[in-house]
């Protein structure tokens, strides 16, 4: 019975399979010939004939380039899509396996591959390469969709011999893999004891009959299997236990088992530990690197080996870019697993997915050769490495190395000669030649320029092969590549010389570093020395001597030209220098001189009776409009006039009100700086900001001649205390950027004012933090800070844009609390960087000296005197040089320089007396 009802189950399973082939694969019918469409409808069938003919090009494009550039993974992409859209079967098929030899792919594109190999699968032997390509699905990455769909396709066989026992085994494995996943291990579990169940009602007697005892064994037996299920999962933490133990509540005719509850009950506390990284998890972004990073430590501390693999496998699923991740995840299992099977797959799919990363290569080949892989596909693995692309010189000498040592490592040196030996002689004069050709045609350069192959080439062949007419072969061939100059080289050559060679060689080789070596002449010349002075004869003593002081002079004599050239060299640069800073000096000099000239111009200019003096008179009326107390939001902190373009008109007040009002208008005012350019309607999203602390009289915002909003405005409160309290809106965000509000004070009366809300002395009650994240939040950095102490306020630093600087200060209750957390936060990683706390002391900012008394009476010129804009290039002086001469008591020295006279540097100028029209034509008449 039990049989039978497989059978039906799997006759209803296929059914339901081709059905749903037929629904969903895009193929072409090849017997309807497109005869079926209607023959009115020809403009849609010609677009279809061009976008097939597009589709058709676009393809072909993508083969041509894809025979280019194998490795181009987006390539991969288009072209499986469009051979999927158009339904080339056999084309799909061979894109997608190329795709798989080179890439590891994702559960999508086997999941989509895998459901139109199910729809074409009818055949016994269809669904057997079915079998084998889940079987390749499940290694590339731990995917429970992908293991739930094999267990379900594999319940469509169970009519076949062996069918049930191969679903069981499938279930097995894919609970092995993949049963332990906190989030999604249940549906398995579940899917597999829906399975059991229906195994148990295909076992019931029909009604009425009484069992044999054949049936009632077997129906024992499964009734055990599914306890038996039951009790394994509720000993995992998995989400929604509860439910769980509740439906095996309902389920079980007997009482649950002590020791099956006390599983239970410590599942669901390992539970609770898991559900915060877990948490984490669901509400971070991809890739989630730090949360998975985290859940990892966590899992190392446990121990369990199963769910440690698990995680890494998690994580490496949605990072599988990630070199690091994969090399911390192969060290793991190459240390502590050490299960053959699953540290070759783990490695294989390293260099897979990071293909460029020479480290991943280098422990591949280490693995395979641990665990005795066969020395073909060692070496086949190698060849992928060639080819791999790696991204810079040095990574090809790193690879050749590690398979030159590996090759090493398999010669038995006792013998003469191997084949082995001759293969390793082979490798390293391929790797030579291959860095020669291959790497330095690529990069410019072969990434051994200190030719450590051909070093290690030479140790081995004088060390264990004791063949040193090979070994020095070779290191005349390193010293002709330019390594002939470098002491250490020679050296090198010297001492393995000294282990396996002769003395006569030695001193040879020591001879030709004195002549060559030009970085370190000194040592190689005591070395030849100390050589000759333990083994050499008096007539070498003297050849030594002679040669070591010969090269010594001409190396000194090169160096003293050297320095000579270089004093030169900086003699001229400080000439040189000397020249600007006097140039500078004389500059700065004739431009002081200039403005003393037009200042005493400006002096007889304010005596006149024409209309430039009453311009000027007139500027600070312009700054202060209204009677109100105003916000003044801006830029810059200078005074202009003329900027309110669209603001209305105001009854002018006379000049003695204006300087009453300039003096008191600004008195506990506060001023708003840095909003957004691109603000609409300021009048109106201001207004509803600032009425909260007051009535507001009125918003004047400010706009340039191209009517684009300049970022302040004039807010006017009606009351002063309204406009106190607009101060604590300071640092308000407003679309994205932090507004500054400050008290408006006139900088000409007050030119050392500064704001500046918060302490610059030292606070021992307040921490600085530097080195945070940008990403860090207020909330993340006081759940860190808190266990420390308890937080009063926590302010993050912000550019003027509102972007984060990585910077913040942490208040706390008393200078004990902070002690305390400096110690135990100083150098704590903080999503992957790591950052630096210490008490909070600002340093002491760097004021600009004021100039002296008498500088600023003899050069300093008022803004007021050019206007708000100051001198404008098109504004001349109407004042003629003879009356400019005269009312101007300053004499030229010989250099150029303006230098006031002894009586106007002791007493100050007398006020010129005013001219009348006609005093000033008798002057000119008489010049």
């Amino acid at each position: 019975m039990a049989a039978a009802g497989a059978e039906a189950a799997a006759a209803a399973a296929e059914e339901e399979a081709e059905e749903g082939g037929k629904r969903r694969l895009p193929l072409p019918d090849p017997e309807s010939g497109g005869d079926s469409e209607d023959e009115g409808d020809s403009d849609s069938s010609g677009d279809g004939e061009d976008e097939e003919k597009e589709n058709e090009a676009e393809i072909q494009r993508l083969e041509e380039q894809l025979s280019i550039n194998a490795f181009d993974y987006n390539c991969h992409l288009d072209l499986i899509k469009l051979l999927r859209q158009e339904g080339e079967l056999v084309k799909l098929r061979r894109a997608r396996q190329k795709m798989s030899e080179l890439f590891p792919l994702t559960e999508e594109i086997w999941l989509d591959w895998l459901k139109d190999e199910i729809k074409m699968a009818s055949e016994i032997s269809e669904r057997e390469k079915v079998y084998e390509l889940f079987e390749r699905a499940v290694k590339d990455y731990i995917c429970p969709e992908i293991w739930l769909e094999y267990a379900q396709y594999s319940i469509g066989g169970i009519g076949q011999e062996g069918g049930i026992e191969k679903v069981r085994s499938i279930f097995e494995r894919a609970l092995t893999a993949v049963g332990l996943h906190v989030t999604k291990g249940t549906a398995l579990w579940e899917a597999y004891r829906e399975f059991e169940n229906a195994i148990l009602e295909t076992a019931q007697p029909a009604p009425g009959s009484v069992p044999s005892p054949e049936q009632q064994q077997m129906l024992c037996s499964q009734l055990e299997r599914i306890h038996t299920l039951f009790r394994r999962q509720l000993g995992i933490p998995l989400l929604d236990m509860e439910a769980s133990y509740a439906e095996y509540e309902e389920w079980s005719e007997e009482p649950i088992p002590e020791t099956i509850i006390k599983n239970y009950k410590k599942a669901l506390q390992q539970l609770e530990k898991c559900k915060p990284y877990e948490e984490a998890l669901l509400g971070a972004e991809t890739p989630k690197l730090a949360e998975y990073q985290a859940y990892i430590d966590f899992e190392m501390k446990a121990g369990d080996p199963a769910r440690i693999q698990l995680i890494y496998e998690r994580a490496l699923a949605e990072n599988c870019l990630v070199p690091d991740l994969w090399a911390r995840y192969n060290q793991y299992l190459d240390r502590q697993l050490r299960v053959k099977e699953l540290v070759l797959s783990a490695h294989d799919r390293a260099v897979r997915n990071c293909p460029w990363t020479v480290g991943l290569w280098i422990r591949y080949l280490l693995a395979m050769e641990r665990h005795g892989v066969d020395h073909c596909i060692i070496s086949e693995i190698f060849e992928k490495a060639l080819n791999a692309g790696f991204i810079q010189a040095t990574d090809y000498v790193e690879i050749w190395q590690a398979y030159l040592d590996y090759l090493r490592r398999r010669v038995d040196f006792t013998q003469d000669s191997s084949k082995e030996l001759e293969e390793l002689r082979s490798a390293f004069a391929r790797a030579v030649e291959y860095l020669k050709q291959e790497v330095e045609e690529r990069f410019s350069e072969s990434g051994d320029p200190s030719c450590t192959i051909m070093q290690n080439w030479a140790r081995v062949e004088a060390r264990l092969c004791n063949n040193m007419q090979k070994a020095r072969e070779l290191w005349d061939n390193i010293m002709t590549k330019g390594n002939a100059k470098y002491a250490n080289m020679w050296l090198e050559y010297y001492n393995l010389e000294r282990a396996h060679g002769d003395t006569q060689h030695c001193r040879k080789a020591l001879h030709r570093a004195v002549q060559c070596t030009s970085d370190y002449p000194e040592h190689v010349c005591e070395v030849l020395l100390t050589l000759e002075r333990i083994e050499g004869t008096l007539e070498d003593w003297d050849a030594a001597v002679q040669k070591t002081e010969n090269r010594l002079a001409r190396v000194n004599e090169q160096r003293a030209k050297v320095a000579e050239k270089e004093a030169a060299l900086a003699k001229q640069e400080e000439e040189k220098a000397e020249q600007r800073k006097q140039a500078r000096a004389e500059k700065k000099a004739s431009k002081k001189a200039k403005k003393n000239r037009i200042g005493d111009k400006r002096k007889a200019d304010d005596d006149d009776e024409g209309e430039w003096g009453r311009e000027e008179e007139e500027q600070p009326s312009k700054r202060h409009k209204g009677d109100g107390d105003g916000l003044l939001l801006e830029e810059d902190m200078e005074l202009e006039t003329g900027l309110f373009g669209r603001s209305g008109t105001e009854k002018p007040d006379r000049p003695a009100n204006q300087k009453q009002k300039a003096s008191t208008s600004r008195k506990d005012i506060p001023k708003v700086l840095n909003l957004s350019y691109n603000m609409t309607e300021p009048e109106v999203k201001l207004k509803e900001l600032f009425e909260s602390c007051g009535e507001v009289e009125q918003i004047r915002p400010v706009f340039s001649n191209k009517g684009t909003f300049r970022g302040y405005c004039y807010v006017e409160f009606k009351d002063e205390k309204s406009a106190l309290q607009a101060l604590g809106l300071d640092r308000k965000v407003v679309e994205g950027r932090p507004m500054f509000v400050s008290p408006c004070v006139d900088k000409n009366k007050n030119p050392d004012f500064k704001v500046f809300r918060y302490s610059t002395t030292l606070e021992k009650h307040k921490l600085f933090i530097s080195g945070l994240p940008f990403s860090c939040t207020k909330e993340e950095l006081e759940d860190v800070c808190k266990a420390h102490g308890n937080v009063k306020d926590i302010r993050l630093v912000t550019n003027r844009a509102g972007k984060p600087k990585g910077l913040a200060y942490v208040e706390y209750e008393n200078e004990a609390q902070a002690s305390q957390a400096v110690l135990k936060m100083d150098g704590l990683t903080i999503k992957e960087h790591v950052i630096k706390v210490a008490i909070s002391n600002p340093p002491l900012r760097k004021l600009p000296d004021k100039p002296e008394a008498g500088r600023a009476s003899q050069f300093a010129v008022p803004r007021q005197i050019y206007g708000a804009r100051g001198k404008g290039r098109t504004q001349l002086s109407m004042m003629p040089r003879a009356l400019q001469r005269q009312s101007n008591p300053v004499a030229k020295a010989e250099n150029g320089m303006v230098q006031n006279s002894p009586a106007t540097s002791s007493e100050p100028a007398e006020e010129p007396k005013k001219m009348s029209n006609a005093d000033f034509a008798k002057m000119l008449l008489n010049k």
